[in-house]
């Protein structure tokens, strides 16, 4: 059985390429959600997002480590923007599945805030998923197929939650 995180963070190819090897995660696809626009487009997407479907095994990993594992990749705490992609397109936000997910997602923001490792507070929009429109084909496992090609996104290790007890 598998879980769905739907997640946006700028660029969805950056996104994409750094989530699908992590561990327990079974297949991801990019796309347009949290918008007004049905069938978005690239050319056509209206205020969606560009964003990432992560379907993952919760017996090889959590919906908190995913959610750490986002923040480590991604400035949260820049509105509308990750590094020289500005707009509304590239901001960041989590669209929950369930009420679990919504706590959980909650849970690690408070986390993030607190610990004082990132450059500010979290601008993470926090909203129940929607539509979820699936990318063109040459937006799908982009950065496999251009070697190379344009990311802003890249784990930063000093932005790692310490473990929690328990």
């Amino acid at each position: 059985m598998t879980e769905r995180a739907v997640l946006a963070g700028g660029c969805f190819w950056g996104m994409e390429d750094l989530i699908r090897r992590q561990k327990g995660v079974v297949s991801t696809r990019v796309g347009y959600t949290g918008g007004d626009v049905p069938n978005a487009t690239y050319r056509n997407h209206g205020t969606h997002a560009e964003g990432i479907e992560i379907m993952f095994d919760p017996t090889q990993t959590s919906y908190r480590k995913i959610l750490e594992f986002f923040f480590q990749i991604h400035d949260p705490t820049t509105k509308n923007r990750q590094g020289n992609d500005i707009g509304t397109s590239y901001r960041s936000a989590i669209y929950y599945v369930n009420d679990d997910q919504k706590a959980v997602a909650e849970d690690t923001i408070a986390d993030v805030d607190a610990s004082g490792l990132w450059p500010g507070k979290v601008v993470t929009e926090l909203e129940p998923v929607s539509d979820f429109w699936e990318a063109e084909e040459y937006h799908q496992d982009y950065l496999e197929k251009n070697k190379g090609g344009y990311t802003c996104h890249f784990p930063r290790p000093d932005w790692v939650l310490p473990k929690r007890a328990g």
